[in-house]
């Protein structure tokens, strides 16, 4: 999955006219960086949820979305004609077929009958498309706060709130059986999927056979497609309902083939654990699943914002000081309402902003997310969506919105600097993760000021000039 988010329709998709049935390695694509900014916006899928016949009524799309999608339409159709006339590509390149006879020694071997290989790749080409998608995945630099004012909308919460009266009954029984809150699960989808308006329209065969011919990630994209391959043959789909996201991210919750063979749900009843169609059941369970066996303790919060007391000594800051509550209370440490910290277990403190931003004090349920995608960002908004869904408030703090998210380059730099400077002695990756925040914390504390491990435009110009 993505940590970028679709805008929300204005209202909520409508689920198939069905009454809802009396139930008798990360689900999406991985985003490693803990900044906010690896991945291009998906500007097809985008183009499908305002586009899409939702079931709405004349005139509810807001005119800036019909305006967006009209620019976002006239883009794709230029830069399909200009890839068509730049860049042809020969779908039935020998190299390609011979790949896929190889291949097929490998899936055979791995258990896959020869039937559903032959109905599987009948047909199959070499989709350039996704091929592109991969190799140049253009930055999209976006701040934290940029990021949750579009996953935590106004409108992403309404919408939150219509799917859990609509399916309220089935939540409360997702809910019973796995043992993890209705809301949680319903921000996953809301993320994920728009509630089910984005699910991807991409050939997952087509996508991963073509990924895994194209080498640079050979074995992981292998590893999907005979997964992809055990579930067509389990009749769990057919081949050509078998769609996603190009990197191979399926159904309303954005499942990758691996994880859905591990933990994906017969909620229904119906014999088939189908999380593509338009009806969300066995989507919705399968996410429940997934997260109660990575560890999701029942009524633990995800996280709650806190106040830090003056001359708070934030080196403490970080998800590497998981500390007893009662540590973080003898401090100062106090809730917004100024009542101390409910014991949920070891606790640590959190500021994705820096000093001037919201301080939090996450729990073990902010890990679990994170089995879901490790990026920081993607858990802060899961949670906090959650959180609204269920008529929670938003955070009372600020952020630091003069500040801009880093390029890839400054990020590159910063760390070339760092290192320079006899802070940090690791890969220059351009990442800023625990071990690059907590070079930025020693410069800072060498440098006399708050050492709160925040990457900053301002903390970059810093380096610069020292």
């Amino acid at each position: 999955m993505s940590v970028e988010v679709l805008p929300e329709p204005a209202s909520a998709p409508a689920a198939a006219p069905v009454a809802e049935a009396v139930p008798t390695e990360t689900p999406g694509e991985a985003v490693t960086a803990d900044t906010i900014g690896t991945r291009s916006p998906d500007g097809e899928s985008l183009l499908a949820v305002l586009t899409s016949p939702l079931p709405r009524a004349r005139g509810e799309v807001p005119a800036e979305f019909v305006a967006r999608a009209a620019v976002l339409r006239a883009e794709a159709e230029a830069s399909a004609a200009q890839e068509a006339a730049a860049r042809p590509l020969d779908t039935d390149d020998p190299a390609f077929r011979a790949w896929i006879t190889d291949f097929r020694d490998r899936a055979l071997a791995a258990g896959i009958s020869p039937a559903t290989f032959t109905r599987a790749f009948d047909g199959l080409d070499l989709n350039a498309r996704v091929l592109d998608r991969d190799r140049n995945q253009a930055e999209f630099s976006r701040t934290l706060w940029e990021y949750l004012d579009t996953a935590v909308s106004s409108t992403r919460i309404r919408n939150g709130q219509e799917m859990r009266s609509e399916w309220r009954t089935t939540l409360v029984r997702i809910e019973e059986q796995y043992q993890v809150e209705a809301e949680v699960v319903l921000a996953v989808w809301g993320l994920e999927s728009a509630y089910g308006a984005a699910r991807g329209n991409i050939p997952v065969v087509e996508a991963m056979a073509s990924l895994a011919y194209d080498g640079r990630r050979q074995e992981f994209f292998e590893q999907q497609l005979i997964a992809a391959l055990q579930i067509i043959e389990a009749g769990d789909t057919s081949v050509g309902n078998m769609t996603g996201s190009w990197a191979g991210a399926m159904g309303h919750t954005q499942f990758m083939p691996t994880s859905y063979l591990e933990f994906a749900q017969d909620f229904d009843g119906d014999g088939r654990r189908n999380i593509w169609g338009d009806t969300p059941i066995d989507a919705l369970a399968s996410t429940a699943h997934y997260l109660a066996e990575h560890g999701w303790v029942y009524g633990q919060p995800w996280g709650l914002e806190v106040r830090l007391p003056d001359g708070f000594d934030y080196r403490l800051a970080g998800e590497q000081e998981n500390i007893g509550v009662a540590f973080w209370n003898n401090l100062g440490v106090r809730l917004v309402n100024g009542d101390p910290i409910p014991d949920h277990g070891r606790a640590s403190i959190l500021l994705p902003g820096g000093a001037e931003g919201v301080a939090l004090v996450t729990f073990g349920n902010f890990r679990v997310i994170e089995r879901y995608n490790p990026a920081d960002a993607y858990v802060i908004a899961i949670g906090h969506l959650s959180d609204r869904i269920d008529g929670g408030r938003g955070f009372e703090a600020g952020w630091p919105r003069g500040d801009r998210a880093l390029t890839f380059a400054e990020r590159e730099e910063l760390q070339r600097l760092l290192l320079a400077a006899g802070h940090y002695n690791e890969e220059i990756d351009g990442i800023v993760g625990p071990i690059t925040i907590a070079a930025v914390r020693s410069y800072q504390a060498a440098a006399g000021v708050t050492p709160d491990g925040y990457a900053s435009p301002r903390l970059l110009e810093r380096l610069r000039s020292s």
